[in-house]
């Protein structure tokens, strides 16, 4: 039985044979690479097309406008950085709670280090690109829900929606400053992420001082 493929958003006709796999592939990694070099506004997809070594019509097979394209990347780089959120297994919880907040931290900036072609895309595109806010959130959501899911195994007590509630707040404190800091000084954004460590530990530590 063939591996079931999930959709990639935006895609005019998803790829199933595993040559128009490595073909979108392709098309999406040239583009990484361009959008972070020059910028999203400054390419094209007739650009794209020519450095991927790919003819235009076989792009627009698959991609109907740059737009399409920057929302596969955007999930591509969504879906990496739920895989390393939610890969911090149960190891993690061997481990004083403070610390575990801080390695959330640690692990959130490295992934924006380690994939500067997702600030190139939202920062940019976000304002054109409407559906990017859709697919970022759908992101937040399940790393969200598996922060409940911790906090409610590890720390009984309290009932399903505060659980919610507070993973909300700790999962968007951090995306929040984090991002803030990409734009800011080397100085000032090690700053950044050292108060963004002691505010997600000051707030989760106040409802279990003992886990600290």
């Amino acid at each position: 039985m063939a591996k079931k493929v999930d959709p990639i958003p935006g895609m005019h006709r998803q790829p199933k044979q595993a040559r128009s796999r490595e073909r979108v592939n392709k098309i999406l990694d040239v583009a990484e690479e361009m959008f972070i070099a020059e910028g999203c506004n400054a390419v094209t997809t007739n650009a794209i097309a020519a450095k991927a070594e790919v003819p235009i019509g076989s792009l627009y097979q698959f991609f109907p406008d740059k737009a399409a394209i920057v929302q596969a990347l955007a999930a591509r780089y969504t879906a990496l950085h739920s895989q390393k959120i939610l890969a911090m297994g149960p190891e993690i919880a061997l481990l004083p709670f403070s610390d575990v907040l801080a390695l959330v931290v640690d692990t959130n900036d490295q992934f924006f280090a380690d994939y500067p072609g997702y600030q190139a895309i939202y920062m940019q595109m976000q304002a054109t690109v409407p559906e990017l806010a859709a697919i970022e959130e759908a992101a937040d959501v399940e790393i969200i829900d598996a922060t409940a899911d911790f906090l409610s195994q590890h720390f009984p007590g309290l009932d399903t929606d505060h659980y919610q509630v507070i993973a909300m707040v700790i999962v968007k404190s951090i995306g929040t400053f984090l991002w803030l800091s990409r734009s800011q000084p080397p100085d000032c954004r090690q700053r950044l992420l050292d108060e963004t460590k002691r505010l997600v530990q000051s707030y989760a530590l106040s409802y279990w001082p003992e886990q600290g």
